[in-house]
């Protein structure tokens, strides 16, 4: 009895070592705001006025040195540009 319960013992503490020094892997969400914002001014520069997000679609409002506003909407999966106007 006395060597079943060690040997559990012993599992447990190896198990719970291991799981402190595993790294932790996070499911990927995609790009994040900023890479978002990133991803837009550098097709369409100007100020970031807003962002948004719904579902797998960021929507970055800009503001160019001329005055005109544009809406880019960027896949929040890939950062890839969906569109800009």
């Amino acid at each position: 009895m006395k060597t079943t319960f060690f040997s559990l013992l012993q599992a447990l503490t190896l198990a719970s070592l291991l799981s402190f020094n595993a790294p932790v892997l996070a499911a990927s969400d995609g790009i994040n705001k900023q890479q978002a914002v990133n991803a837009a001014q550098q097709a369409y520069p100007g100020r970031v006025l807003s962002v948004k997000r719904k579902d797998n679609v960021y929507q970055v409002k800009t503001l160019s040195d001329s005055g005109e506003v544009r809406v880019i909407l960027i896949d929040a999966r890939n950062g890839k540009i969906i569109s800009g106007s």
